[in-house]
């Protein structure tokens, strides 16, 4: 007997839409499977079956995110499931917490096995890894096809209730669980083994890997904001109409650079909104939500501050590595700090 399968995903791998239709209320498709569904049911061939597929839209589960984990949990107890997957999410913020939060609930609550994908860098990982099985992906749904490969042989191996292998073994991020084991060879000689790889310029795994911590010293306070220069810089997407320099809605792979010495505030007239990842309609109604460049103006004249920088940056933050967002924010840095600007402040969504 096939094992059973139930898969949470949201509304853009059910075809029902994108940012548009992020509000999209859970429902239950009993005997369906959809979108990445398609992917699992071919790889786990006869071995299991996708008895139900979950949709829910990514706002729809931030904005009621209690009520619906709780749904999840009755359906999949209702499906009498051996398994739970939820994704793949890959980079998608707001998807990944959501397949996060549901998969260990399930697992919490029910005794279900769960697991879940996405990439490094998606606040679901550091959130829920401790909690659920997360299997690394790459950073968009190009890698589908590898995520699948990995995903599909870690949910077989739950839902049959076999021993789950190192993380290294299994395909899914460190959980932080240290167990006791016998190696074949003495430490010494893999340490010797490993030293010798290095000097000779060989790829070598370390067995010790140290967290890296990115950690930013504040800057002092700004003593006289009446004589300071302050830039505008944001993640939310706002560019010129049209967006001339093409940032991309998700994963942006360049920032924009643009002059605002002659606007007193945005318009929709002149500018609008790149960013694929929340609703644009009232940012591109009035884009000053987003960057306040009419707020700021309004402290300029009245000599709260010295003025306001004559370009802002911009780009999309929506599914954006962090090394690229860095890369950027190295460049456009050196920029402001030439052009003399006191202090920035960066605006999100």
């Amino acid at each position: 007997m096939a094992l059973r399968v139930v898969h949470y995903i949201n509304q853009f791998y059910a075809n029902i839409g994108g940012e548009e239709k992020a509000d999209y209320p859970a429902e239950l498709r009993v005997g369906e499977f959809v979108g990445p569904g398609m992917a699992l049911k071919q790889a786990f061939g006869e071995e299991a079956e996708i008895v139900a597929t979950i949709v829910c839209g990514d706002s729809f589960f931030a904005e009621n995110m209690d009520e619906t984990t709780a749904k999840v949990v009755a359906w999949v107890k209702e499906q009498n499931a051996d398994v739970f997957v939820a994704g793949p999410a890959f980079n998608a913020g707001r998807y990944g917490l959501a397949c996060g939060a549901v998969a260990a609930a399930v697992k919490e609550q029910l005794g279900v096995p769960s697991v879940t994908a996405m990439y490094s860098e998606n606040p679901g990982v550091d959130m829920y890894k401790a909690n659920t099985y997360i299997v690394p992906t790459k950073n968009s749904a190009a890698g589908m096809r590898d995520a699948v490969k990995k995903l599909a042989p870690l949910a077989l191996k739950l839902a049959k209730g076999e021993k789950i292998g190192a993380s290294c073994e299994d395909n899914y991020f460190n959980q932080g669980v240290r167990v006791n084991f016998f190696e074949q060879e003495r430490g010494a000689k893999r340490a010797v083994d490993m030293l010798l790889k290095k000097i000779a310029g060989k790829p070598f795994e370390t067995e010790y890997p140290m967290p890296s911590f990115d950690r930013v010293a504040p800057n002092k306070a700004v003593k006289d904001m009446s004589k300071a220069t302050i830039a505008l810089v944001t993640s939310g997407g706002i560019v010129p109409k049209t967006n001339p320099d093409h940032i991309e809605a998700s994963n942006a792979s360049k920032y924009g650079e643009y002059d605002i010495s002659m606007f007193n505030d945005l318009t929709k007239d002149s500018h609008e909104t790149a960013h694929g990842g929340y609703d644009p309609v009232y940012a591109n109604d009035d884009p000053d939500r987003v960057l306040p460049v009419d707020v700021l103006r309004d402290m300029e004249r009245e000599g709260v501050i010295g003025k306001l920088h004559n370009k802002f940056y911009t780009t999309v933050g929506n599914g954006t590595a962090v090394a690229s967002a860095k890369k950027f924010a190295e460049e456009f840095s050196k920029k402001l700090i030439a052009d003399g600007v006191t202090a920035v402040i960066l605006t999100s969504t």
